[in-house]
């Protein structure tokens, strides 16, 4: 897995992460953008409400998620891959999202320009 944590902004200073699938076989990821969930480990000035966008080789969306809304198979993919649980009602944001080989980018930004500290988080699922 990677993860980064830094200050999410507006526009090109949205917090922004990329990484590769290499080999032949797809992949099933488990992609978190996380803000309001970091209070709970004392991280002050936390984005209120992440939106995650997962982009392509050729800068286009192909996921988004803001709140991730309780998904009984997203909570079953953070207890799978060892991620901290979220609330079912918390504005954190996750996809679970299958890929072929390829570059790729997600992106974390605040719903309605907001700004603050957020985490993106990239697992394996195996």
């Amino acid at each position: 897995n990677i993860s980064a944590r830094a200050f999410s902004g507006t526009g090109d200073g949205a917090l922004t992460a990329g990484f590769v699938i290499a080999g032949t076989g797809a992949e099933t990821l488990l992609i978190r953008g996380i803000g309001p969930a970091l209070t709970q480990f004392g991280v002050g000035g936390a984005l209120a409400r992440p939106q995650l966008t997962l982009f392509n080789s050729d800068g286009v969306a192909i996921g988004t998620n803001t709140t991730w809304g309780g998904s009984a198979a997203l909570a079953a993919a953070f207890a799978q891959v060892g991620a901290f649980p979220l609330s079912a009602n918390s504005a954190d944001s996750a996809l679970l999202v299958t890929l072929p080989p390829g570059l790729y980018t997600v992106s974390v930004n605040g719903v309605s320009n907001t700004t603050g500290i957020a985490l993106i988080e990239v697992y394996e699922v195996r």
